[in-house]
C-alpha cells in the first residue's frame, strides 16, 4: 500500500505537480490525426495534462496544439477563424500561426512592430503513427519522438484508435500491466474446448490463437503466475510464468515503457502485436490509445473489420471516443451471461477492463490496498515513475528522453525449458534480452 501523500504523488499530473513535471518530459499523445481531417478545418477543444487547449490542422497541413484564450483580450480562439496558415480571433482579428506567433495584427498601424512582442502559447506537434503528438515540457529539453514499432511499420500493417475512460491513468495502465487477471477477468466458464475456443476468439483475449486450446488451458488452470522483471533503459520486461502439460513452463511476457505506454503479454510469432498508452485528461479521467501492429504484413480487410467490431482490446465507441458500454450504462452487464459463459457477463476485453477500473474509483486508494505475489510488475512499475519523478524534482532528467530508438522493443508469449530465466527467454523469444528489435528498422543496435 501507499501512504496518501505517495498516492496524490503518483496520480497528479496536472500543472505544478511532480508527476506532471515528469510526464511533460516525453511526448504524449494528444488526438488521432484523423480527428482534424481538413486543412483550415474548425478547430477542436482538447485537454491534456489537466490544460484546456485547441488542436487545429492550418493550410499548409502541420497541425498546431495552442491555449485558447487570445492574449489580446481573453476571446476563445475556438470562435475563430481557421485560415491562410493561421487562426484569427473572431473579436479584433488577431492572428496566430500554429507555433504561436502573432503574424497580423489588424488593430495594429501597419508599420508597428508590436505584434512582433505577443505570443500565444503553443506546444510543439508531431504527427506520426496516425497520432498527432505533442510536447509540453521545457524547449531546451525536447526529446525525439519515442520510436514505437506501430509507428515505424507501414500505415496498412497498424491499426490506432483511442476511447474514452472515466478514472485516473494510474489504475488503468496497472490494470494493463497486470497480466494475471487473464485467469479470471476475461475467463470462459464452461470446459469444453471448442465452446471456450469461440468465446475467447470472440474476445480476442489471448491474440491469434495459434494453439488456442493449449493457452486458454495454460491460463485457465494457473492462476498463480510467478513473476520476473526486467528493468532497461526506457521501462521494464514484466513476464509471468504459467505450468503447462509438460514440465515446460508457459511466458506472458508484458513491456512497460516510460512514462505510460505498455504492451499486451500474449501474440506468439506471426501474430498481432498489442499496445496502449494512457494519456491523462484530468486525475479523474483520461484518453486510452490503442495501436495494434503487425511487422510482417499488412492487415488484411477482415482483421481490421474484427477490430471495428469493438469486442477485443479495441473498444466499442461512438463519434465522440466513449465507449458504447461505459460506466453509464454499467457496460451493460448481463447477469445470465455471468451465470452461465463469461466470468463478467461484460463484452469485450476493453470494456472489461475498464469496468475494472473504474469501479476502484475515480483515483483509486492505495492506502487501503494488500498486495500479493502476483504484484510484482505494479510495484516495480510505481518505484519506476516515482523515483524518476522525484530525481527531476533534483534536477536529474529521465534517461528515457535520450533514448528514442529503444522505444522499439516487443512484448509476447513463448514456451520455455523452466531452467531458463526471463532474460533467455526474452532472447530466445526476441533475439534480445530486452525484446528490442530496432535492427529490423534500420536503427542500429
Amino acid at each position: 500500500m501507499l501512504s496518501r501523500e505517495d498516492n496524490d504523488f503518483l496520480t497528479q499530473s496536472g500543472p505544478g505537480t511532480p508527476m506532471g513535471a515528469l510526464m511533460r518530459r516525453f511526448w504524449m499523445p494528444a488526438l488521432l490525426g484523423a480527428e482534424l481531417p481538413e486543412r483550415d478545418g474548425p478547430p477542436k477543444k482538447i485537454r491534456l495534462l489537466g490544460e484546456d487547449l485547441l488542436a487545429f490542422r492550418a493550410s499548409d497541413g502541420r497541425v498546431g496544439i495552442v491555449e485558447p484564450h487570445c492574449p489580446h483580450r481573453g476571446a476563445n480562439l475556438y470562435y475563430g477563424r481557421n485560415e491562410e496558415c493561421g487562426l484569427r480571433c473572431a473579436f479584433h482579428g488577431w492572428k496566430f500561426d500554429v507555433d504561436g506567433n502573432c503574424i497580423d495584427l489588424p488593430t495594429s498601424p501597419p508599420e508597428s512592430s508590436y505584434k512582433d512582442t505577443i505570443k500565444l502559447l503553443a506546444y510543439p506537434t508531431r504527427e506520426w503513427g496516425d497520432i498527432v503528438w505533442a510536447y509540453m515540457g521545457p524547449r531546451e529539453h525536447m526529446p525525439e519522438l519515442p520510436q514505437l514499432e506501430f509507428g515505424l511499420v507501414p500505415a496498412a500493417s497498424r491499426y490506432v484508435t483511442k476511447k474514452w475512460q472515466d478514472c485516473n491513468w494510474v489504475q488503468s495502465l496497472e490494470g494493463g500491466i497486470d497480466t494475471a487477471h487473464f485467469s479470471f477477468l476475461h475467463a470462459v466458464l464452461t470446459r469444453d474446448e471448442k465452446e471456450a475456443l469461440a468465446l475467447y476468439s470472440r474476445s480476442a483475449a489471448l491474440g491469434d490463437q495459434s494453439r488456442p486450446d493449449d493457452r486458454i488451458r495454460w491460463v485457465r488452470n494457473d492462476p498463480r503466475p510467478k513473476f520476473s522483471v526486467l528493468g532497461h533503459e526506457t521501462g521494464l520486461v514484466i513476464g509471468g510464468a504459467r505450468r503447462t502439460d509438460t514440465t515446460d513452463l508457459y511466458w506472458r511476457i508484458a513491456q512497460f515503457l516510460m512514462p505510460n505506454h505498455a504492451f499486451a503479454p500474449a501474440a506468439m510469432p506471426g501474430e498481432v502485436y498489442y499496445g496502449q498508452c494512457w494519456v491523462p485528461v484530468s486525475d479523474t479521467d483520461c484518453w486510452i490509445y490503442t495501436y495494434s501492429w503487425r511487422p510482417d504484413r499488412p492487415f488484411t480487410n477482415a482483421e481490421r473489420t474484427q477490430f471495428a467490431g469493438g469486442f477485443g482490446v479495441h473498444a466499442e465507441v461512438d463519434s465522440d471516443y466513449m465507449p458504447l458500454r461505459n460506466l453509464r450504462n454499467d457496460y451493460l452487464l448481463d447477469r445470465q451471461i455471468q451465470k452461465r459463459e463469461t466470468f463478467t457477463g461484460i463484452q469485450g476485453v476493453s470494456e472489461q477492463d475498464a469496468a475494472i477500473q473504474d469501479s476502484q474509483g475515480p483515483v483509486q486508494d492505495r492506502t487501503r490496498e494488500h498486495l500479493g505475489p502476483t504484484d510484482i510488475g505494479i510495484v516495480e512499475f510505481r518505484k519506476l515513475v516515482m523515483g524518476a519523478a522525484r530525481a527531476l524534482q533534483r534536477g536529474e532528467e529521465p534517461r528515457a528522453t535520450r533514448a528514442a530508438k529503444r522505444y522499439a522493443v516487443r512484448s509476447g508469449g513463448w514456451v520455455a525449458d523452466p531452467a531458463k530465466d526471463l532474460a533467455a527467454v526474452m532472447t530466445e523469444r526476441f533475439g534480445h534480452r530486452h525484446g528490442y528489435v530496432g535492427h529490423e528498422h534500420g536503427l542500429g543496435e
